[in-house]
């Protein structure tokens, strides 16, 4: 009887991790920054600055039909940080982190092409954890602030050296 009762109960401890290891392999955390971009640059620069309370959705969509099989807001905390739950596995979806709404008015435009950061939503991507880092996503000024004068000289110079 012993035996019996040792034999259920490790069936059910069995039982009971399987459930949540497969509940786990299907939840993942996309992380990323919103910013500011006052230089128009299109990346991070040392006027950017991160935006607190700025929307932004997490998409995915089949890569063949194109349809969305997930779609998930979130606000970015006081630091332009946010942090998303993508629920299922999207291994034949293209995901992306889409910034949405900006509450800064003098920073609302968005980057055009490159508004869009791509993340992994798979358990099948090699990554061990639940976490996806997204790259940061953000919004430009209508115009070129003047504090950005020295910087994209500093840029254009950089890249002269490279050649």
């Amino acid at each position: 009887m012993a035996k019996a009762v040792a034999l259920v109960s490790a069936l059910c401890i069995l039982a009971v991790s399987v459930v949540v290891v497969h509940a786990h392999k299907e939840k993942f955390y996309v992380e990323g920054d919103v910013y500011c971009d006052p230089c128009r640059v299109q990346f991070e620069t040392e006027l950017s600055y991160h935006i607190a309370g700025a929307m932004v959705r997490v998409e995915c969509r089949d890569i063949e039909t194109k349809k969305i099989t997930f779609s998930m807001e979130g606000v970015t905390g006081s630091d332009g940080h946010y942090s998303i739950m993508v629920t299922g596995d999207h291994e034949k979806d293209i995901c992306e982190v889409i910034p949405t709404r900006s509450p800064k008015n003098e920073c609302s435009e968005p980057m055009g092409d490159y508004e869009r950061a791509k993340v992994e939503c798979t358990e099948n991507s090699g990554l061990h954890n639940t976490i996806r880092y997204a790259n940061p996503v953000g919004f430009m000024t209508p115009k070129v602030l003047p504090e950005c004068a020295p910087i994209l000289a500093d840029l254009a110079t950089f890249n002269e050296d490279s050649n």
